[in-house]
């Protein structure tokens, strides 16, 4: 018997669109809810402890926030949303750690927790308690360590809570998930520290975007790229606004647009001031915080390249999305880019500013010699799916809960 923790989905209930991570939760879920019909769902409570959501609540719950993430959304259908939430924790309040314990005490097999967020994963008492209260073997997903490793970028006590969430995983996981070699590589001495050596699965993460746009004409007048993700620090946006402002200055109205997708986060003063009051920019970059999955992809379709010049990153949700609907990328050149683009992009140092505006003025061309090669590259690659992910990891967790608990 398997129980996810959906305790991040339900904190985002009335959000208008989702994080990486999010999508990490929402496919677990939608997964288990088709495919397992023995399936439990939790939640944290306000007491701190884990409840037990019913299942039909958890599953109304997830299709209607899939629904507003990937196809668009009215105010109704986020208070909805929010209702339905906040509805599923009351449910896990009311039935506490008590309901939950003797639901899996009941299970023939031994009962895992799954967590695939790093929600409450600094709180070991939550794990260790349920650990010692029941036969749970406790299976973990760790998507990066990148607060840890660059501190710089994270919010202020982000660093030492985000280490403590590893202390928890490294400690109490029977096994431990991870999105891409790079996260593994960056997670072994932290395993290695307690004496303990639960199993790593590398399990890159699958895709799962509305079907491919079909309109006849490109949704902007003028050539233009996309940049894909939360506007924060480690994202370096900053890198392509002055690389804009710069192009503006030199071609006037022939300057490429530039597409900003993603929700303004922290630490970003010099990028807002810049995209709020740089008067060259204005009507040269456009910024869509909240934006649908199926305009994101019908923005995306048309961009003569994604652009992510990023210092750090666990994985490359949007290179792996570029490329499902035939679009190259540019890429900073560091292992997380090129584990999940391989050889196809072309990657740039991204403190490199005239490499960046070398290559966006090549690509933006219409007869583009670069961007046709990367085409080229581009022809026959496959995304990697959620259904390879799942095989591997349903197997993974099987072979956990069969194994003697350590």
């Amino acid at each position: 018997m398997i129980f996810l923790d959906l305790s991040r989905l339900l904190s985002r209930a009335g959000r208008e669109t989702p994080t990486g991570i999010d999508r990490v939760e929402l496919a677990y879920a939608e997964h288990l809810i088709a495919n397992d019909a023995s399936a439990l769902f939790a939640a944290v409570t306000p007491f701190g402890g884990l409840g037990l959501v019913p299942r039909q609540t958890a599953e109304v719950f997830v299709a209607a926030l899939a629904a507003t993430w990937r196809g668009g959304t009215s105010a109704a259908d986020l208070a909805a949303v929010r209702r339905l939430g906040w509805r599923a924790r009351f449910a896990a309040s009311i039935s506490g750690e008590r309901r939950l314990v003797a639901a899996l005490r009941q299970s023939r097999e031994p009962p895992v927790y799954l967590l695939v967020s790093h929600h409450h994963l600094e709180k070991p008492a939550i794990v260790a308690r349920l650990k010692a209260r029941t036969a749970a073997r406790f299976v973990c997903l760790i998507h990066d360590l990148i607060p840890i490793e660059y501190p710089e970028y994270a919010k202020p006590g982000q660093a030492e809570n985000h280490r403590r969430r590893i202390e928890t995983a490294t400690r109490f996981a029977d096994a431990l998930i991870v999105n891409s070699k790079v996260t593994r590589d960056a997670l072994l001495p932290y395993i290695e520290l307690p004496g303990r050596s639960p199993p790593v699965l590398v399990a890159p993460l699958g895709l799962d975007l509305p079907p491919e746009p079909n309109h006849a004409t490109p949704p902007l007048e003028r050539p233009y790229f996309v940049c894909i993700g939360t506007i924060e620090a480690k994202k370096n946006h900053l890198l392509l606004l002055n690389v804009w402002r710069r192009l503006a200055a030199e071609l006037g109205s022939a300057v490429p647009l530039l597409v900003l997708i993603g929700q303004r986060g922290w630490e970003t003063e010099n990028v807002v001031d810049m995209l709020d009051r740089c008067p060259a920019l204005r009507g040269t970059v456009i910024e869509h915080n909240t934006l649908p999955d199926a305009e994101m992809v019908r923005l995306l379709k048309d961009a003569r390249a994604l652009l992510l010049p990023s210092f750090a990153e666990g994985f490359g949700f949007p290179i792996i999305e570029a490329f499902s609907i035939g679009v190259p990328a540019l890429c900073s050149d560091i292992p997380a880019s090129r584990e999940t683009g391989g050889a196809i992009p072309e990657y740039l140092d991204p403190l490199d500013g005239p490499g960046w505006r070398a290559a966006i003025l090549d690509y933006a061309a219409p007869n583009s010699a670069r961007r046709a090669a990367q085409l080229e590259r581009l022809a026959g690659w496959q995304p990697p799916r959620w259904q390879d992910h799942f095989a591997s990891v349903d197997r993974f967790i099987a072979e956990t809960a069969a194994a003697d608990r350590k």
